[in-house]
């Protein structure tokens, strides 16, 4: 005959901190509708890049291969749901992880299912410099210098360049005076300056055509930011370079 042995039921629940702990519904039910929440593999990458950094759509689009709109749609749900915020730089809106105990825990918890190493960030929670990130917006940069300074006749605009290159505005700016030293106007002024200061020197150009050449349409605004550039007149400068 066979003997049935049977287990004490009661033994498994005699811990009361397990019993009051999964009465708690409620709180149950959060993490399950946060699990939820990040079922999507878009919206989970999404979550998971903003715990690194804070990103616009069009950067967040861009990294992902993904529309803006519906990076858009993804990012509504993640700020209603409390696991991201928004905040605006000038005309820009940017995006990232709330700072809470919280998504430390889903950040680390996504990690260490995916076995990602989670590389170094400082406490703005800023892309680390050698990052392959970083070095796709410092390549970027340099293309929108070269297209400005081989385009210094036409005056460029902040959205333009924005548009042509994938890039809101204000990363654009921020990565240029990064990789150059000063802002996009004052940097581009002085490859304006250098190049009309060769034209006077090495060419027969007439001062107001010259003007036209480095992105003036006005010979007496020319004339004043050349001035203050190298403290002559154009034809002083002209007069004493001149071989």
């Amino acid at each position: 005959m066979e003997i049935k042995h049977l287990h004490a039921h009661q033994e498994y629940f005699k811990h009361d901190f397990l019993k009051n702990q999964i009465s708690h519904h409620q709180d149950f039910q959060t993490v399950a509708d946060i699990f939820s929440l990040l079922a999507d593999s878009s919206r989970l990458k999404i979550f998971w890049l903003l715990c690194h950094s804070k990103e616009c759509v069009i950067n967040i689009a861009q990294a992902l291969s993904m529309s803006n709109p519906a990076v858009s749609h993804h990012l509504k749900i993640l700020r209603e749901s409390g696991l991201i915020e928004s905040y605006r730089d000038e005309r820009e809106v940017f995006y990232t992880v709330s700072a809470n105990a919280k998504n430390q825990a889903l950040h680390s918890i996504i990690e260490k299912l995916m076995s990602i190493n989670c590389p170094d960030f400082d406490s703005n929670h800023e892309i680390n410099e050698n990052s392959d990130y970083l070095e796709n917006q410092v390549e970027k940069i340099k293309k929108v210098h070269d297209y400005l300074t081989q385009n210094l006749s036409k005056r460029i605009t902040i959205e333009e360049l924005s548009k042509t290159f994938a890039m809101n505005a204000t990363t654009l700016k921020t990565v240029f005076k990064d990789v150059y030293g000063n802002s996009i106007a004052a940097h581009i002024k002085e490859h304006r300056m250098e190049k009309a200061a060769e034209l006077l020197v090495h060419s027969q150009m007439p001062v107001n055509q010259i003007a036209q050449e480095v992105g003036y349409e006005s010979q007496s605004k020319f004339s004043v930011v050349f001035k203050d550039f190298f403290k002559l007149s154009p034809m002083e400068y002209k007069k004493k370079h001149k071989p």
